[in-house]
């Protein structure tokens, strides 16, 4: 729906399913419950998910007249797409599959080239629409600084090639779109400083000559319109994770050009860790009780002298748990945004609150999307009827806001 800050949403990431008919048959079921507590008197949108199959599947033209007739008949509208999972996200180990197939490969670029072309009929007149995507690849796949720029150069090549089609959809029927790299812990990308880094000494480099030759355009033009069409995604568990300080990021997007093309609102697990052995145990045990084998939970832990550990995945950080060293740990787990406190834990809401106060202030992106994806895996305590859960989220978020 549309607030003062701009269209606020929620990721069907939440809904399970590979195929289009699943996807599908989730939104019909799920939706409009939702917006009958949310927004039960205006238009409402939807950040949808596609996988690959289903992304194909959706091409079908009875297919897309079927969803375009739903859509109108419930009051609602397509803005932003979640490119980042390509295939199954639910009911099996997806850990670090969810990279899979990455930047480096065709398949990746074919995938987001077909969501763009999905959306460009979706979108409503007028309206910008995003794509969210992955941060190029998982840097553990390449496992030396030669096989690491390898990896990041081809999918740099890649990007641009989306950067290419989105300026010509653009100078054709004036449908503005971008594309949102999202920053994660353990991606090639997995902070902010090292997004700008890639787009200031990587991405421009390789894409000013290749705009500027392509559309007959000047390098200060070209490096106008890749900014224009890739941005950022900010999702705020992944930047409060790394213990990112918001305001002195979006200043420096802010001082370089950088968008934002969408806020992810998300929320971390964090806990201060007592230096006590017997004060502590508790406290891990109730991590482990976060402990599922589908997604994987990076944790970063913050040692007593500020330094940051980084652990693969919330098994490796409970090994290392008595670590005497350290006195935080914040763990990748997107728990429910309503909430501050999980028992002997905490979640990092107000990373997002803080995020939401900057946006007042700047209006830096107008895209807002709930992604809380974990609701089948959270420990049995923890779960609530997922519409009335998803709901509560989204009505949080206009509170906020």
């Amino acid at each position: 729906m549309q607030t003062d800050q701009g269209y606020l949403t929620y990721c069907t990431n939440i809904h399970p399913g590979e195929n289009w008919s699943d996807h599908f048959a989730a939104l019909q079921q799920n939706f409009p419950s939702i917006k009958a507590q949310v927004s039960p008197d205006i238009l409402m949108g939807i950040g949808l998910r596609l996988s690959h199959q289903a992304s194909e599947e959706l091409q079908h033209a009875d297919n897309l007249t079927e969803l375009k007739q739903w859509l109108s008949a419930n009051k609602a509208y397509v803005f932003t797409m979640n490119g980042f999972p390509y295939g199954e996200f639910h009911n099996t180990a997806v850990k670090d599959q969810v990279h899979a197939p990455d930047w480096t490969t065709h398949e990746r670029l074919d995938y987001t080239l077909r969501l763009f072309g999905i959306l460009k009929q979706l979108l409503p007149g007028g309206m910008e629409g995003g794509i969210s995507t992955s941060p190029l690849s998982y840097r553990y796949w390449h496992n030396t600084p030669e096989l690491l720029k390898k990896a990041t150069d081809v999918a740099t090549a890649n990007i641009l090639k989306v950067a290419k089609e989105l300026i010509s959809i653009d100078h054709q029927s004036g449908i503005f779109m971008h594309l949102d790299i999202e920053p994660e812990p353990d991606g090639i990308i997995e902070n902010g400083p090292e997004y700008i880094t890639w787009y200031t000494q990587v991405l421009l480099p390789q894409g000013k000559p290749l705009i500027a030759e392509t559309f007959g355009v000047t390098h200060d033009e070209a490096e106008r319109l890749l900014k224009r069409h890739i941005c950022l995604c900010y999702d705020v568990c992944h930047f409060a994770i790394g213990y990112e300080p918001h305001q002195q990021i979006i200043a420096e997007l802010e001082e370089k050009g950088l968008k934002v093309g969408k806020i992810q609102i998300s929320a971390a697990l964090k806990a201060a860790l007592p230096s006590d052995t017997k004060s502590r145990k508790p406290i891990l045990d109730t991590f482990e009780k976060f402990n599922e084998p589908t997604y994987l939970h990076q944790v970063i832990a913050k040692t007593q002298n500020g330094q940051l550990l980084r652990y693969r995945d919330l098994p490796d950080a409970l090994n290392d748990g008595a670590n005497a060293a350290v006195d935080q740990w914040r763990a990748h787990f997107h728990v429910p945004i309503f909430t501050e406190e999980l028992g002997l834990l905490q979640s990092t809401q107000s990373d997002i609150v803080e995020v939401l106060q900057i946006n007042k202030n700047k209006r830096f992106s107008q895209h807002l999307e709930v992604e809380t994806y974990t609701w089948g895996v959270l420990p049995d305590e923890k779960k609530l009827p997922i519409n009335d859960s998803i709901a509560r989220e989204l009505n949080w978020v206009k509170d906020i806001l």
